[in-house]
């Protein structure tokens, strides 16, 4: 008979145990990336009374929690991120490795993307190119710069009006006589391209196009001095020849105008000016520059040069690239969130404030790019909500408290036939 005291009194504890979990998991109904606990009951070994088997109560076998697929929420943080499938971000705090579904993340006074706790977001690191290399390793943004690229190639689309004059005497920088290389002359039309050094630095060099024969142009390439900015340069001169239908035969774009900008710089320059595909070049010659009989006009003007630039945004896409946009229009990747997917989940370590370490039981993380090899693929602006369902919550919190008071009532029950069973003597 007392042995239903101690039944009763394992029936009490472990829904007490079972009323702990549903309590955290509705206090944490609001927590992103939360993962709810369930609890599994066994029975306690029973014993034996003759050839009848009496059970000893129940224990707690096992809490685990339940890695099943919240909720999203969309938000304007670009930096909230969510995974849609079975993996997990990776954190690092001074080397040790964490796991968690959280995605709320930032980035702190150093560059790094970290979460609330200023744990850094681990991932593939990109070069200066960006190419995603293989190495994991912190994810720092902020203090990225695009560098700059001097101009090697520069496209030009126009028209050369063909009832232009030819130009009888040549091309001259020095117009007024002076002695002095600032005042261009003998020639029909001009137009100017902004080029880049290799620091970065932009320059302005003027094309003048003179017509030299019938279906015959020379271009000049004009741009100030670097010592004296008033006194301008003539670095090359480029031909260019049309059929009789003003299509281009030929722009000699093979040929390159050395250009000198200084001595800080890479010097001589060397860019090439690409006026279309000549029919000498197996083209119709009327994809470029052509020599029709209509006003002179420029219809494209673009080179390949760009100055430096600094991180001024970033998007991330659902395979975890994260893409750079800097203030000189380039974009380019500066790095991939990585991501682990474990085989047991459930068996994984919990420490609080949502993070996960690996044990024993739940094997080692499969670690890889998102979207690939079975993980799941990253979500921005969005965050995972709580898997926590409240009504679910609330149907277990019942069964638990009938469940706590039914045990306690054994256990008055038993009092009272033991009360009886004293009561025999009198």
């Amino acid at each position: 008979m007392l042995t239903s005291l101690y039944t009763a009194i394992t029936g009490m504890n472990a829904n007490g145990t079972w009323l702990s979990v549903i309590g955290d998991n509705v206090a944490n109904m609001n927590t992103a990336g939360f993962k709810a606990s369930r609890v599994a009951f066994g029975d306690v070994l029973a014993g034996v009374v003759g050839s009848l088997q009496v059970g000893r109560g129940v224990l707690i076998s096992d809490i685990s929690p339940l890695f099943t697929q919240g909720s999203f929420e969309t938000t304007a943080n670009g930096l909230d991120l969510s995974i849609d499938g079975d993996s997990f971000f990776m954190v690092s705090d001074a080397g040790a490795r964490y796991y968690t579904r959280a995605g709320q993340f930032s980035i702190d006074k150093d560059g790094y993307i970290v979460n609330p706790d200023g744990l850094i977001l681990q991932g593939y690191l990109a070069d200066t190119s960006g190419n995603i290399t293989g190495t994991l390793g912190d994810l720092q943004i902020a203090v990225r710069q695009s560098l700059a690229r001097a101009t090697t190639l520069a496209s030009v689309s126009l028209n050369l009006d063909a009832t232009g004059a030819i130009q009888t005497s040549a091309f001259t920088l020095d117009g007024n006589g002076d002695g002095t290389d600032n005042d261009p002359l003998n020639y029909n039309f001009s137009n100017t391209i902004t080029v880049y050094d290799s620091q970065g630095g932009a320059h302005q060099v003027t094309m003048y196009f003179a017509k030299t024969a019938d279906n015959t142009w020379d271009v000049h390439y004009v741009h100030p001095d670097p010592a004296t900015p008033s006194v301008l340069v003539d670095s090359g001169t480029q031909a260019l020849t049309f059929d009789t239908n003003g299509a281009l035969i030929n722009d000699n774009s093979g040929t390159t105008i050395s250009l000198d900008f200084g001595g800080s710089v890479t010097t001589p320059q060397d860019i090439s000016f690409d006026y279309g595909t000549g029919t000498a070049e197996a083209g119709d010659g009327l994809d470029g520059t052509t020599q029709f009989a209509s006003n002179y006009g420029v219809m494209h003007l673009s080179q390949d040069g760009y100055p430096a630039g600094n991180l001024d945004n970033m998007m991330i896409s659902e395979n975890g690239i994260i893409t750079g946009i800097f203030t000189n229009g380039q974009t380019r990747a500066i790095g991939q969130i990585a991501l682990g997917k474990f085989i047991a989940p459930d068996r994984l370590a919990k420490l609080g404030r949502n993070l996960y370490s690996e044990s024993f039981d739940s094997g080692q993380p499969i670690v890889g790019m998102a979207d690939t090899s079975g993980l799941g693929r990253v979500l921005s602006n969005s965050l995972e909500l709580s898997n926590v369902d409240l009504a679910e919550e609330f149907v277990k919190m019942i069964s638990a408290q009938r469940g706590f008071q039914a045990n306690s009532r054994i256990i008055t029950t038993t009092d009272e036939l033991l009360q009886e069973l004293v009561n025999l003597k009198r």
